[in-house]
């Protein structure tokens, strides 16, 4: 079993050091690309909705072959992506560009449930851990990924971020190496009586998973986007963006090593509400100025704070449904978590563009009272619940 979700950290690291890498690019070339600071994180947006959009054949797949071949499909479209990507830069074509997003994009929803594979290899005292631990993969790519940005970004100069999306295109092909062989737990059996989404999106336990899973990654996602087109506005490099990316990558994946021993020791719903205020945390700095240094701590706190909310909500949503129901719940929430995704990535340039941002800044806020409540109400129920069972 730890073997299995040693091999799942390294793939989680591969998938996501592409992301890593077009976080540091995307809003750049899309605004060279378009001449549109407006249209800038499009291609960001583009990738976020395909990311939703995988969701439900993935799990038609997952459902029917099994993980290791969903994981293969989904790395196959990585490596399409980003050589349409590279092909959109060649010819400076900014519907082309885009259009690679949608395959980065479908590559990257699926990896996604690497973590839910992980969730699944392991038995359910090490279960936090085992999640945790997989979502900390990309660790590496935080530490590869803007490096690979900032030594390719000019290898074809005058054509920039050509060489860095050709280096990408072969990530998913070690990715697909180290999923030759993967040990996971055979597809769940497909019984005549299924239970029908709606009834699973009604649970509390659900609803409260798919709030902090959605307030998690799109105030996290609002803010990263626009902040490379920010510093660029502000005179620093395409190298010192790709730096504050590079540490916010790292306070994202890099607790992924005790956020488990964390939740197990305190509970998730406290580690949840201690990434809420992470999160707050980094508004407060962002308002302060922008210097690189208020970029950079800004940009770490969130990290850490989408870590907490992030593996705190996948826990928690182990806990809302049976094996049998597995799929078709993971898909629901992946459709709504990377549906928010995909709205805030679209947000984030025309809110950046018209208001500024300190209100960018400031929208991030009454999402995070929204989740605190709700996890509040969750909490008190379940104290209802208890001494009654």
């Amino acid at each position: 079993m730890k073997t299995t979700v040693w091999r799942l950290f390294f793939c989680q690291a591969l998938i996501n050091a592409t992301m890593v890498g077009q976080v540091a690019m995307g809003a750049l070339i899309g605004h060279s690309l378009s001449g549109d600071q407006a249209l800038a994180t499009l291609p960001m947006a583009v990738q976020m909705t395909a990311v939703m959009a995988a969701s439900i054949p993935a799990s038609l797949i997952f459902g029917r072959c099994g993980r290791r071949t969903g994981f293969l499909v989904g790395a196959l479209l990585s490596l399409l992506g980003s050589l349409t990507f590279a092909a959109g830069v060649w010819f400076q074509d900014f519907w082309l560009y885009n259009l690679g997003a949608v395959f980065a994009g479908c590559g990257w929803g699926i990896g996604q449930h690497y973590r839910f594979a992980a969730a699944e290899a392991a038995p359910p005292a090490w279960r936090p851990r085992a999640i945790s631990l997989v979502m900390a993969g990309p660790v590496l790519s935080a530490l590869f990924g803007p490096e690979i940005v900032k030594h390719s970004y000019d290898l074809f100069a005058p054509t920039l971020f050509l060489g860095t999306y050709l280096v990408l295109a072969l990530l998913p092909l070690i990715g697909m190496v180290l999923l030759s062989g993967l040990d996971l737990p055979p597809p769940p059996p497909r019984t005549g009586a299924r239970t029908p989404i709606p009834e699973i999106l009604r649970r509390p336990a659900f609803v409260a998973a798919a709030v902090a899973g959605l307030v998690a990654y799109g105030t996290m996602n609002l803010a990263m986007t626009a902040t490379p087109l920010e510093m660029q506005l502000c005179g620093f490099s395409v190298g010192a963006a790709a730096t504050v990316i590079q540490a916010h990558s790292l306070a994202m994946f890099a607790p992924g090593f005790v956020t488990g021993r964390l939740i197990t020791r305190f509970g998730v719903m406290r580690v949840i509400l201690a990434g809420s205020a992470l999160t707050a945390a980094c508004v407060a700095v962002a308002l302060l100025g922008r210097d690189f240094w208020h970029f950079i701590v800004a940009l770490t706190l969130l990290g850490v704070g989408w870590n907490f909310m992030f593996v705190g909500a996948t826990t928690l949503l182990a806990t809302s449904h049976a094996p049998e129901e597995r799929v078709r719940a993971q898909a629901a929430n992946e459709v709504i978590v990377f549906g928010t995704v995909a709205c805030t990535a679209f947000l984030s340039g025309f809110v950046h563009h018209r208001y500024g941002w300190e209100v960018l800044n400031l929208t991030l806020l009454p999402p995070l009272v929204v989740a605190v409540a709700l996890l509040a109400w969750q909490r008190m129920r379940m104290g209802r619940v208890q001494p009654a069972e």
